[in-house]
């Protein structure tokens, strides 16, 4: 099942059944999310999905929670460690729709996936000035648990494309991707003047202290992002083609946290974090706002 949605010159198509993925997302007719091609059934294809309980890897899929042992699943390709939760591996009920807006809810955990029950939702919203989503995780479980999420939305890169925004840190990571050390945001790139993309070299990185703020100038467009975390997950591939912004509310392997280091959120049974992701456009040859 897709679902479309319009509202001014925005359009998106939603794939409920596929990770509870965007599908497309276009301004007057231009592609401001990487398309989905048709048919695939591959949620690493589409333009945007959803990472609930946790955003990106848990070292070696194991953590210790409460004094137990935790062991998650491992796909094949990012094997030794999980990544990026259950939401984006299962089907999502669609609880309304409407013109321009849709609620999608997932019920999880309490298996071998997650050990804990939750309830996921999202609230997606187009308007005149663009894409909005609200992310929503509801504790249903009756202690208190580990609880983390995120958007993976994957943007095309023009020639001359650039990244900015404004991070005080950033983690270094080992040759596995799992974060190690906090430095300044200087020592990848700070983006705070702009970085032509695609970079030098891969960036998979997670910024700390972001202001909430990313802006992508791609040929005659600029794309801002906004997000309500202070974190904020770049993945530039060298010859992939895009670039992700993802707002997230904790650091790759946040499970595995030393004591003096920035851990997984906690919640209580029965409350909720969320997260609210903004994307707008702007055309920069005729200086218009998204309308």
């Amino acid at each position: 099942m897709t679902l479309e949605l319009a509202a001014g010159g925005w359009r998106a198509t939603l794939l409920p059944g596929l990770g509870g993925a965007i599908g497309s997302l276009s301004f007057r007719g231009c592609d401001v999310l990487r398309p989905t091609p048709s048919g695939t059934a591959d949620v690493l294809a589409t333009s945007c999905f959803p990472l609930f309980p946790y955003a990106n890897r848990v070292a070696n899929g194991r953590f210790i929670w409460a004094g137990d042992a935790v062991q998650l699943p491992v796909l094949p390709g990012f094997a030794p460690h999980a990544i990026h939760g259950v939401g984006w591996q299962r089907a999502w009920q669609v609880n309304g729709v409407n013109d321009s807006a849709a609620q999608l809810r997932l019920d999880a955990g309490g298996d071998g996936g997650w050990p804990w029950r939750f309830v996921a939702e999202q609230d997606i919203t187009l308007t005149d000035a663009g894409l909005r989503i609200d992310l929503r995780l509801t504790n249903c479980d009756d202690n208190r648990v580990p609880a983390g999420l995120g958007l993976h939305p994957y943007f095309p890169l023009g020639a001359g494309g650039r990244l900015s925004l404004t991070a005080k840190k950033v983690w270094l990571s080992d040759e596995t991707l799992i974060p190690s050390t906090l430095a300044d945001a200087s020592a990848i790139y700070d983006f705070a003047q702009g970085e032509r993309l695609p970079a030098r070299t891969l960036i998979d990185h997670c910024y700390e202290g972001w202001d909430g703020v990313a802006e992508l100038t791609i040929a005659e467009r600029s794309v801002t992002v906004k997000a309500d975390t202070g974190r904020v997950h770049i993945y530039a591939p060298q010859a992939g083609g895009f670039c992700c912004v993802e707002p997230v509310t904790h650091r790759p392997d946040a499970l595995n946290a030393r004591p003096d280091e920035p851990g997984m959120p906690v919640i209580e049974p029965g409350a909720q974090t969320s997260l609210r992701m903004e994307i707008s456009a702007v055309n920069t040859t005729a200086s218009q706002p998204a309308q």
